[in-house]
C-alpha cells in the first residue's frame, strides 16, 4: 500500500510540475523515475519513452503507466496513470472558465511565450541525457542520423520511424550474431 502512495505522489508531482505536455515531463519523469526513486533504469526509460510514442495517448501518461505496471501490476499501472493526469484534471477545470477572460491580456501573452521558451529547453535537456545512452557506437549514431533525417524532411509518422529503427537494431545483432 504504501509503494501505491508512492506512485501516485510521485507521479502527481511530476503532473503538478509540468507544463507544455507529454515531452516536458521526460526530463522530470528520468529525474524522478530514475535517479530519486529508481524504479526503472534509463534504458528502461528510453523503451517506455519509445512504446509511449507508439501508442495510443500522451507519452507521459503512458510512460506512467509502464512504470506503475512494472512495481505493482495492473493496480500499480492504474495508479501511477491516475497520479499523473490527476493534477491536470483539477488545474484545467479551475482555469476552463478564467482563461478565455484573461487570454486577450498581453502580460498573459507574454507569460506563455516564457513558459514556451522553458519547456523548449526541458526538451533539449531531455534530449541530450537521452542522445548520450541511446547512440553508444556508430551503428546506433547512423540510426538515429536516419530518424533525423527522416524525421524532419518528411512527414512520416514517429510510429513508423520507431518500428523502423526496431527493426534494423535487430536486424544489425543477428548479422552480428552470425559473424560470432
Amino acid at each position: 500500500m504504501k509503494e501505491l502512495f508512492s506512485l501516485f505522489f510521485t507521479f502527481a508531482k511530476v503532473g503538478v510540475m509540468t507544463f507544455g505536455g507529454g515531452y516536458a515531463m521526460l526530463p522530470i519523469l528520468q529525474r524522478e523515475v530514475c535517479e530519486k526513486k529508481g524504479w526503472a533504469t534509463d534504458e528502461e526509460l528510453m523503451d517506455y519513452f519509445a512504446i509511449g510514442q507508439c501508442t495510443p495517448g500522451v507519452i507521459a501518461v503512458n510512460t506512467a503507466t509502464f512504470v506503475g505496471q512494472k512495481r505493482k501490476g495492473i493496480i500499480g499501472g492504474i495508479i501511477a496513470t491516475l497520479g499523473i493526469v490527476f493534477p491536470s484534471l483539477i488545474i484545467i477545470s479551475l482555469l476552463a472558465g478564467v482563461i478565455e477572460t484573461f487570454s486577450h491580456l498581453q502580460w498573459v501573452q507574454h507569460a506563455f511565450g516564457g513558459v514556451r521558451i522553458c519547456v523548449c529547453i526541458l526538451i533539449i535537456n531531455a534530449v541530450v541525457k537521452l542522445f548520450k545512452k541511446a547512440v553508444a557506437d556508430w551503428k546506433t549514431l547512423l540510426i538515429f542520423i536516419a530518424v533525423t533525417l527522416g524525421s524532419t524532411f518528411t512527414a512520416i509518422s514517429p510510429v513508423i520511424y520507431i518500428l523502423i529503427a526496431a527493426a534494423v537494431g535487430i536486424g544489425i545483432k543477428v548479422i552480428e550474431g552470425r559473424k560470432a
